[in-house]
This record gives C-alpha cells, sequence and structure tokens, in this order.
C-alpha cells in the first residue's frame, strides 16, 4: 500500500518536504493552519499600493543550491532572475559615496586582490582577518573572532552579517556567520550571483508548489490546524483537527512536522526551541524607480539596509528592528522613503512628498541568531519514530535563511526515505 507523508504547515520547508516525498511514491497531504499557503514567504495584495507584495524581501544567491533545485523541481527556477555577474552596489547616504563590489563569476575569490573590485580604502589584510569565522564555532560570539569596526566592517561584513543573522553582528554565532561567509564571499562570484523573485515570492516558490502537488493528486489543504497528536508506542498514532476530525496513521506513514517554533512545542511537550526573536521590517511604495536603478542596493548610514528595485515599487529591508515596532507607521513611512530618495538618486519634481506605500512589520521574523539561541535549535529527528520536524529555526547549521528552510526540508524528507528503506 502507498504510504501518506503528512506535512504540518505550507511554509517553504514544509512544501519542500512534500515535494520532495511526492517525487519519491508517498502520498502526501499537507495542512496549513491559516487560510495561505507560504508562511513568512509569500506574496499578497496590497490595497495601500494597489500592487502584490512580498511579505518580506527574500534575497537568494547562485549559490544556494537546495534553494535552486527545489525551484527546479517545481519548473520555478526561471523565476529568480538576476545579473549574469556578482555585483553589489553600494551607497553611503551621510557622505553620498557610492562603490560597487565586483565579485566576477568564477570560483576563485580573485576580486579580493584586485583593489578595484574590492570595498574602496580596504586592503586584502583587513579580508585576511575574516578568516577565523571560516572555522568558528557555532558556541563563539563574531565579537571574539573579528574586528567589529573599520571600513571593510562597516560597508561590507556589517550589512552582510545583519540580514543573514538578525541581529546585531558582535552578538551573532560566529559559526552561523562563517557559513554565510564559506558559501558567499569565500567561494568566488559564481555563489554570489543575487537571484531575486521579480514576479514575487508566492508566484515563484508557493505557487508551483502547490499545483505541482494537486496535478499529481496530492492535497493542500488550508485552514486546516493541528490541536493535537497522540502517540502509541514511541510513535505517533493520529492527528487531531479538532472536533471529530482525527486521522489515524497507519504502518509507515509518516509525519514532518514544519510549523513556528512555539506551535512545534506546543504539540510536542518538552521540545527544547529558540525563545527569543527579532523583528523585521519591510516598507513598500509604490514608485516607478529611476531609470538604470540597481536590483538590490547596499545602504549604509541611515534607517534603510537594502533597496530593492521592482516594477513599478521600491522597497526596503531592515533587519534587526524591534526599535522600530512601535514608531508610528506613518513617521516610519516618511523617515524610510526620505532615505530611498536619497539612496535612489530621486530629487527635484521627481520626488513626491511620500507616493502610496505600505509597512510590513514582522515582530517575530526570524529567531535571535546567538549562541545561546543557536544552541536551542533542535534537529530533525524526534523522540516519535514517525515525526521529524523541518523549519529554518532547526538545526539547520544556517541562520533563519530560505535556503535553511529548503535544507531543512530537504533534510526531513531524506529521514523519512532512509526509515522507510531499512
Amino acid at each position: 500500500m502507498q504510504k501518506t507523508a503528512h506535512i504540518i504547515g505550507a511554509g517553504i520547508s514544509g512544501l519542500t518536504a512534500a515535494v520532495r516525498l511526492a517525487n519519491a511514491g508517498f502520498r502526501v497531504a499537507v495542512h496549513e493552519a491559516t487560510n495561505q499557503a507560504g508562511g513568512r514567504c509569500r506574496s499578497y495584495f496590497d490595497g495601500a499600493t494597489n500592487l502584490t507584495i512580498d511579505n518580506g524581501n527574500h534575497l537568494l544567491l547562485s549559490g544556494n543550491s537546495h534553494a535552486r533545485a527545489y525551484a527546479r523541481a517545481i519548473g520555478s527556477e526561471a523565476g529568480l532572475v538576476g545579473p549574469d555577474r556578482a555585483q553589489f552596489p553600494f551607497v553611503d547616504i551621510k557622505t553620498g559615496q557610492r562603490w560597487q563590489i565586483d565579485l566576477g563569476d568564477g570560483r576563485f575569490p580573485g576580486w579580493l586582490f584586485d583593489e578595484g573590485r574590492r570595498v574602496p580604502d580596504t586592503g586584502l589584510m583587513d579580508y585576511l582577518k575574516l578568516a577565523p569565522l571560516a572555522w568558528a564555532s557555532e558556541q563563539t560570539l563574531v565579537a571574539k573572532s573579528i574586528p567589529c569596526e573599520g571600513t571593510l566592517y562597516q560597508r561590507l561584513v556589517q550589512p552582510l552579517l545583519l540580514a543573514a543573522l538578525n541581529v546585531d553582528p558582535p552578538e551573532g554565532s560566529a559559526g552561523l556567520a562563517g557559513a554565510i561567509v564559506r558559501e558567499t564571499l569565500l567561494a568566488g562570484g559564481q555563489a554570489c550571483r543575487p537571484l531575486i523573485a521579480r514576479d514575487g515570492l508566492s508566484a515563484v516558490l508557493i505557487e508551483p508548489a502547490v499545483k505541482f502537488l494537486a496535478e499529481r493528486g496530492h492535497t493542500v489543504q488550508l485552514s486546516h490546524e493541528l490541536r493535537s497528536l497522540t502517540t502509541a508506542d514511541g510513535k505517533a498514532g493520529a492527528l487531531n483537527f479538532g472536533g471529530e476530525d482525527v486521522i489515524a496513521l497507519g504502518e509507515g506513514d509518516v509525519v514532518v512536522l514544519s510549523v513556528p517554533p512555539r506551535a512545534a512545542a506546543g504539540l510536542l511537550p518538552g521540545l527544547k526551541t529558540p525563545t527569543e526573536f527579532r523583528a523585521i521590517v519591510n516598507a513598500h511604495f509604490r514608485y516607478e524607480p529611476p531609470p538604470g536603478a540597481a536590483p538590490i542596493l547596499g545602504v549604509i548610514g541611515g534607517l534603510v539596509e537594502w533597496l530593492f528595485a521592482f516594477p513599478n515599487r521600491l522597497s526596503v529591508t531592515i533587519s534587526n528592528a524591534d526599535r522600530l515596532v512601535e514608531m508610528p507607521r506613518e513617521e516610519l513611512a516618511q523617515k524610510i522613503w526620505n532615505e530611498v530618495c536619497e539612496a535612489a538618486g530621486i530629487s527635484g519634481e521627481q520626488q513626491p512628498q511620500l507616493p502610496p506605500w505600505q509597512i510590513v512589520r514582522e515582530r517575530r521574523a526570524t529567531f535571535a541568531a546567538t549562541p545561546a539561541q543557536n544552541a536551542l535549535r533542535p534537529g530533525p529527528v524526534t523522540a516519535l519514530k514517525n515525526l521529524f520536524l523541518a523549519g529554518d529555526w532547526t538545526a539547520t547549521g544556517l541562520p533563519a535563511t530560505i535556503e535553511g528552510s529548503v535544507r531543512s526540508g530537504d533534510r526531513a524528507a531524506d529521514l523519512v526515505l532512509a526509515a522507510k528503506g531499512s
């Protein structure tokens, strides 16, 4: 008989596991508590801007092999677009200085030896001081591994690690930071080309997966929240979705629990999970980007950290943003817009007072990627032989990123298949 894999949660980690197990011959049933798939990686129509926007601006890199393989499996890899060469423009809005880091397109990080492709006013020795991150322990602070000061730190390392860790870099886990550095800066330009879902995260990473499953006879049921589960003989025995909606698990059926950590801990008493989280603020403005605007621009010296240029829209991401979650929305939008105009070179008659806008504040966007919180991340295996965990908050070896989410889904599916084989 065909066995059933019940995937609890239709975020990207759950959908990754679902697609992988569907391809491996399981009957797949995805159960999502909310009324939409995608979790924090989704798009929606926003009435304030009259545009489809993403819940958060997510950047993938060409070296994110698991995320690209997932997109390839659901037939949407072409929707991840970016330049042919790994080039990243930056602007310091305090000084007005602009520069571009050119990582090239090869495997060897030759850009480190070319003054014209490095951060201005930095030398090779500045980059060599980052080497301890490559082998740092996850229990070590970034501040104990590398200098958290100087031109290179302010203009490249700080914005890169802030975006990846979503904590002030000195307090972050050096091991998690090192994983990012190894897979990006040290892997050469071939691994660093920026890839953006220009048509929206849902259109590229979520909707194709749901369609993929539906076309093959699998199910994705929304507004179907798992309330509890029963156990027997060291296994999950039944899934309770409320009232008489109970699904008994047959011999060989499996469960992949891909829900936020608080929900996972409620379903599995005693499960250790991260307890501290950090906010991310995204701002979206209905405004046609200036001609020649870079798809992504690093911004130094203000609130704005990364400026994304989409058709008819300029969007901003601000990490480690707990300080901004209580600021009045219009005041925050105006402050951000003023910086967007400086960064994008919008001035004079081109600059409206404040175009249609939307502020999205994700209060618990990611776990705090500190050594203490990283130590609380569980692995994929649980005390129940037929139940596995997935999610960017599990112990993936990466911070809470899309690549980490996909890897967790792949790993959970691989464990299911290994158990089936044994």
